[in-house]
């Protein structure tokens, strides 16, 4: 029997849609500017490829939770995003088998600290403390894909009732079978995984108080309280 000289640290993990089980999170990818009209209003040119940054296992904000503000921060900005749970995984996927390895959906939202990206960006230095801080990733319970198949439709956050950010699934620069094929080639990628794959035009402030809403057609629903 393995002894830890330390308490092992709790499994990261999301509800499963309709069921009392858990979908095992091991690493968390994440898209940048995939979709046009975002990548335009963040400075970026159509012409780039999207590229990737990652979030902790354990900044996952289960459904139905609120989230903390976080310290360090005067602009914190919401992003609704699709994110593929996968069930299997691999090296060097090609385009046309990357959707086998999905297991299920979820609709999450990547919280940015997006003063200190922008400070990051001028000094050209990483993004985790804009990126993967405690409490950035709130998601959706895990809609399995044998239930509604892979999504194409409408993407949408609102904020205290009022929408800021609506877009289609469809309308993302890389495909999300591109998604998974081109992160295979970085990394071997493996089932628990989950890839948030970038989020539509609209990004703005939140403010202790506000309620935000995001919902993804044929996926679910995200929502949370920042306090």
């Amino acid at each position: 029997m393995t002894h830890f000289v330390l308490p092992a640290p709790v499994q990261a993990a999301v509800p499963v849609e309709g069921s009392s089980s858990l979908f095992p999170v091991r690493r968390i990818y994440c898209v940048g500017r995939n979709y046009a009209a975002h990548r335009r209003e963040m400075g970026g040119d159509d012409r780039d490829p999207p590229f990737f940054f990652m979030k902790p296992a354990d900044a996952l904000v289960p459904p139905g939770a609120s989230v903390p503000y976080p310290g360090a921060t005067h602009n914190l900005h919401h992003e609704i995003e699709l994110v593929a749970a996968l069930g299997a995984g691999g090296s060097d996927i090609p385009v046309d088998e990357a959707l086998d390895l999905i297991w299920g959906y979820a609709a999450g939202v990547d919280l940015t600290r997006r003063d200190l990206q922008a400070a990051a960006k001028d000094r050209a230095q990483p993004w985790e403390a804009a990126k993967a801080f405690d409490a950035s990733a709130p998601i959706s319970a895990i809609r399995p894909v044998d239930r509604s198949g892979h999504p194409t439709g409408r993407i949408a956050l609102s904020v205290n009732g009022a929408v800021r950010q609506e877009g289609l699934i469809s309308d993302m620069i890389w495909s999300l079978a591109e998604v998974i094929a081109q992160a295979s080639r970085l990394w071997r990628l493996e089932a628990g995984d989950l890839i948030f794959t970038g989020t539509p035009e609209g990004v703005g402030p939140l403010i202790v108080g506000d309620q935000v809403e995001g919902a993804i057609d044929d996926v679910g629903r995200v929502a949370f309280r920042l306090i």
